[in-house]
């Protein structure tokens, strides 16, 4: 399934809309504000939060916990000593981590698992910024890959944060 994500310049916090690749609305992230790092709400179009996005404060490297139904169901955490690219890795309980690894300043990389690809991010399809696509393969965890994606979208881009 092909998404498009967009960042909303003038909202207050990291809010995105996330549309299908026929431009129907599929999911809003809503950035929480004036708080201790990072939160974020990761809603379908009903307002219903899929998934809540929290700032792993005191860690070594930017670090963020996924939870769902109160449960944490991945932890991203940015590979701090990696040689000419970046790289992150989706923790999920089990053997199933899914790594990225890309071009993240030019919004194009890869999520992997075990070697396989699994969902591709690039901006090359559109001309403006802070908008892009995401590729996800079939039978994969949608809101999971989505919800890493605007993640690694804030830790990379920083800058235009401030």
């Amino acid at each position: 399934m092909r998404y498009v994500m967009k960042q909303k310049f003038f909202a207050l916090g990291d809010d995105f809309t996330i549309k299908t690749a026929g431009g129907e609305d599929a999911f809003f992230v809503d950035g929480k504000v004036f708080t201790l790092g990072d939160k974020l709400s990761f809603q379908d179009m009903a307002g219903r939060e899929l998934v809540f996005i929290r700032q792993k404060l005191l860690s070594w490297g930017p670090t963020y916990e996924l939870h769902r139904a109160g449960e944490i169901c991945a932890v991203i955490k940015k590979h701090l000593f990696t040689l000419f690219r970046c790289r992150f890795t989706v923790d999920v309980p089990g053997p199933d981590d899914l790594e990225a690894e890309g071009s993240f300043l030019d919004q194009e990389y890869t999520f992997t698992r075990g070697g396989r690809e699994v969902a591709v991010v690039s901006r090359k399809w559109f001309s403006w910024s802070d908008t892009y696509g995401v590729d996800i393969a079939e039978g994969e965890d949608d809101v999971l890959i989505l919800a890493s994606a605007v993640v690694i979208d804030m830790v990379c881009h920083q800058d235009r944060r401030e």
